[in-house]
């Protein structure tokens, strides 16, 4: 599989075919055990893990928010990151409105793994930390998997934010998220049957 700069795709297929492994492998997470994986021509085991996760940010279908505030969450994606960014990054995902309207707005204090934010909240939590980060590569693990229609309406939004202008890799089942892309790759136990 051949990707290019700001290519958006989409990794299709039954449970257990593979898709998160692939996914894991590209951001780092397991090792490639056979062939390779290149970006810009170097192989991944070649470049600093540092200097990959500078340059690429993920989304999880369950994100993961500490505790801390929601500004500290969101700034976790670039630990320099002023609070006109924190806000600009909430705004450009379309969490600023449900941020702004909890007590304590960006000082609200996230109970542990964010319990105290609704599934979609905690999303757009991560899609700011994600898009504060300003990655080449942007990766999504059923993203939208756990919302509600109109959630996921906000959510398709932030998408087309967080997706532009960056090579992008998203595991996806709703119609919605697919239609967008470059390319959709269908995976068939463990291997690319169709692109």
């Amino acid at each position: 599989l051949e990707v290019r700069e700001r290519e958006f795709v989409v990794l299709v297929g039954p449970s257990g075919c593979g898709k998160t492994t692939l996914l894991n492998c590209i951001a780092g997470f397991e090792p490639v055990d056979a062939g390779s994986i290149e970006i810009d021509g170097v192989d991944l085991r070649q470049i600093e893990r540092a200097s990959l996760t500078r340059r690429m940010s993920v989304v999880l279908q369950e994100p993961y928010l500490f505790s801390g505030t929601i500004a500290d969450n969101i700034r976790y994606g670039r630990l320099e990151g002023s609070d006109a960014d924190v806000r600009r990054a909430a705004e450009a995902v379309g969490a600023n409105g449900f941020i702004e309207r909890l007590p304590l707005g960006y000082a609200t204090e996230l109970h542990e793994r964010g319990q105290n934010l609704s599934v979609g909240q905690r999303q757009l939590i991560a899609f700011a930390r994600a898009i504060i980060a300003e990655p080449r590569i942007l990766i999504l693990d059923e993203a939208t998997a756990n919302v509600d229609t109109q959630t996921e309406r906000v959510i398709q939004r932030a998408l087309q934010v967080l997706l532009r202008g960056r090579t992008s890799f998203v595991i996806a089942h709703r119609l919605s998220t697919i239609r967008d892309a470059t390319r959709i790759v269908v995976m068939e136990a463990g291997h690319i049957a169709e692109i």
